[in-house]
């Protein structure tokens, strides 16, 4: 991994609510899911659901796909390096 890349995901770390950690795990363990299975799953609101996906797909985290009327959200490459790097660290 470069180091703008390393400098990039502790600069995230910082930045990023205590519910973002949860939704990103939900989505490491259970794989896609729509909005309503990943607020149940990670224990988040709804309202505050939103506005966290909103961030971590700002950065690159988690991509938001729609399928008939659900928002499916999954990780990105770019997620399952922040992961693995923050299991690592």
């Amino acid at each position: 991994m470069t180091a703008a890349l390393l400098e990039y995901f502790a600069g995230v770390q910082h930045r990023l609510p205590g519910e973002a950690e949860r939704v990103l795990k939900a989505l490491e363990d259970y794989g896609t899911m729509n909005k309503e299975e990943l607020s149940l799953t990670s224990k988040v609101k709804r309202a505050v659901l939103d506005h966290v996906v909103m961030q971590l797909y700002a950065l690159g985290l988690v991509e938001v796909a729609t399928e008939g009327k659900s928002k499916m959200c999954s990780l990105t490459g770019l997620g399952w390096d922040f992961l693995g790097l923050s299991k690592a660290g």
